[in-house]
């Protein structure tokens, strides 16, 4: 069965990691990147070595997105950023694997990502079942 993981932040998280600092949090040196990416990396790998993983991808900062919405029948476009508070995709992991509760294990390995400080205590990650079609949704 394959799953999505789906991991969360917000612009001031892309910025921080970015090397700018966010009034409440200091710029991410060097380090702290490069242990962020090599725990990325080391996910990534053992994900491809056991199988599982279909595909992954990092998504580009909120500033970058548009969000479209229906007025009246009219779509009608903002471009971001959003506030800072509000959290949208980072990034996903597309696997395959032989149970939910294996899906979950492997998003909660996420959990261990380097974060400046210790742990990132608002960090999350969502795991849905990918369907098929119509059917596999009880239609």
């Amino acid at each position: 069965m394959k799953y999505m993981i789906l991991s969360y932040g917000s612009q001031r998280d892309y910025d921080v990691l970015s090397g700018k600092d966010s009034g409440d949090e200091a710029a991410w040196t060097s380090e702290a990147v490069e242990a962020m990416v090599t725990f990325m990396t080391e996910f990534n790998r053992e994900l491809e070595e056991s199988g599982e993983l279909v595909e992954t991808r990092g998504l580009a900062a909120p500033v970058h997105t548009r969000r479209l919405e229906s007025k009246d029948g009219r779509p009608v476009v903002t471009d971001g950023p959003y506030a800072e508070t509000q959290e949208v995709l980072a990034g996903y992991w597309i696997v395959d694997c032989e149970s939910f509760d294996r899906a979950t294990e492997i998003a909660a390995k996420l959990g261990r990502c380097p974060y400046p400080g210790g742990a990132y205590d608002d960090a999350y990650a969502d795991v849905r079942p990918i369907i098929d079609s119509a059917a596999d949704m009880g239609f």
